[in-house]
């Protein structure tokens, strides 16, 4: 079994990618504890103008839980909202929602103000910010959850409604085959349905797949035994979406966060060689006020990871995402080194010596020498968090884009590799009819169909 060197304190890699949400508006409050991060600057904050010629907008500490709708993240509005130093967003917004009233908009140049957030402020005032990590692709969520499991997405920045496996073939190397060919243990830890089945390649390890119960097991156990890399998917669906795709409650993933932390926190032996990561696929729309043209200026870091350059080149990022590297191996502070997506993969293709993953995790910079730098783990930091309590609210009417597709790939599956009695699938199309909480449950009996072949 490959395990990284003995010089090397983290044994264990623990991923949390969450949806949606722009540096600015999670972590730019996070400037008034420390100066270092680039947050939001109080005197002089972002602004927008309005589109029908009314007053600027300007960031304001007083984002909610809940917005009224999804925000713009397809390709054409993330360039439009990037547009003169990132002043596009309000009115991106305005062309989808036209009779939109001054209050709704505002909520695209909101952020959360200290404390709003209990856990991820917590963490973030305990361990390192990264205030340079920046979505991999300027669009929505499939392409940019492909470029953290395999640093690519063939080319696809789109967010289909639905599945066609003629065109939707996500056939691309992936992290896990890499850490398959040395040995290295994996898991994916999911809540419902895993959006990663979508890559052909992961259709090969069904075994190496758990429900959540098994990662809180899991992790009150030996360390030795838990995955040296594990990643974890939120809930999608339904009233206990946790994965903080507006307009859901965000607070629903603040107590997953907790959970999570508090796990590996509660197990000293597993803490002690822990490295978890805490990050974001994409924007979600909200405003964020640094341009990612000047991150990378020269053009050496975003490049085409390979030559599916048709739709769009590849050589630019998306907007900053928030992240966080949590461990007794990291002191509090602020890394402003560029990162994207595939900044985790190359620290993994480093760490244990994996093969390539295109030519953007090549070229990625990584966050490697912030874990170097201490010669013992702390022994300071917070013990367990408290959970957020939340009401768990309905559905709202209809699905996203994101839970379209994975819908209706779970019905492709289980119709060509589940394989289960007739009844069973004809009872389950028939139950996805009867709203938006019924379909949480169908697609997850679907994944545990899958994992138990």
């Amino acid at each position: 079994m490959a395990r990284s060197s003995a010089s090397d304190p983290i044994h264990h890699v623990v991923v949390l990618m969450l949806e949606n949400q722009s540096f600015d508006r999670v972590l730019g409050c996070m400037k008034a504890v420390n100066p270092a991060i680039d947050g939001v600057d109080t005197a002089h904050p972002g602004t927008n103008a309005d589109p029908d010629g009314g007053a600027a907008y300007q960031q304001h500490p007083s984002a909610s839980r809940t917005v009224v709708h999804d925000l713009g993240h397809d390709l054409d509005d993330v360039l439009r909202q990037m547009q003169n130093g990132c002043s596009g967003f309000i009115a991106d917004y305005a062309t989808k929602h036209p009779n939109a009233p001054r209050a709704e908009r505002q909520q695209v140049m909101n952020y959360f103000g200290l404390g709003d957030l209990p856990v991820f402020h917590a963490l973030a005032q305990n361990f390192l910010v990264c205030d340079r990590w920046f979505s991999s692709v300027p669009g929505p969520t499939w392409p940019n959850r492909f470029f953290v499991h395999s640093g690519t997405s063939l080319g696809h920045v789109d967010m289909p409604e639905g599945f066609d496996p003629g065109l939707h073939i996500y056939s691309q190397p992936t992290l896990y085959e890499r850490l398959e060919e040395k040995n290295v243990p994996w898991r994916i830890y999911f809540g419902d349905w895993p959006q990663s089945w979508l890559m052909t390649k992961q259709l090969e390890y069904f075994s190496r797949y758990s429900r959540m119960d098994r990662f809180y097991a899991d992790a009150a156990g030996d360390p030795t035994s838990f995955p040296a890399y594990c990643f974890i998917e939120p809930s999608y669906f339904g009233a206990r979406q946790n994965d903080e795709h507006p307009p859901h409650d965000i607070w629903l993933g603040e107590a997953l966060l907790a959970q999570v932390y508090n796990a590996l926190r509660a197990n000293e032996a597993l803490w002690s060689t822990t490295l978890f990561v805490v990050l974001y696929d994409e924007h979600g729309g909200f405003y964020d006020h640094v341009d990612p043209a000047t991150a990378d200026p020269n053009g050496q870091l975003a490049v085409a990871p390979d030559t599916h350059t048709e739709r769009f080149g590849f050589n630019r990022f998306g907007i900053r995402v928030p992240a966080l590297l949590v461990s007794p191996w990291v002191d509090a502070g602020v890394n402003h080194t560029v990162l994207d997506h595939t900044s985790l993969l190359k620290y993994a293709t480093l760490k244990w010596g994996l093969g390539r993953l295109g030519l953007r995790t090549a070229s990625a910079q990584t966050f490697g020498a912030a874990l170097t730098r201490r010669q013992r783990a702390r022994t300071n930091a917070p013990g367990p968090l408290p959970v957020p309590l939340t009401t768990i609210a309905q559905p709202t009417a209809g699905l996203n884009r994101n839970q379209n597709g994975l819908l209706a790939f779970s019905q492709f599956a289980e119709a060509h590799l589940a394989l289960p009695p007739t009844t069973t699938v004809a009872s389950r199309v028939q139950r996805s009819f009867l709203g938006s909480a019924m379909l949480a449950q169908v697609v997850t009996e679907r994944a545990d169909d899958l994992i138990s072949k």
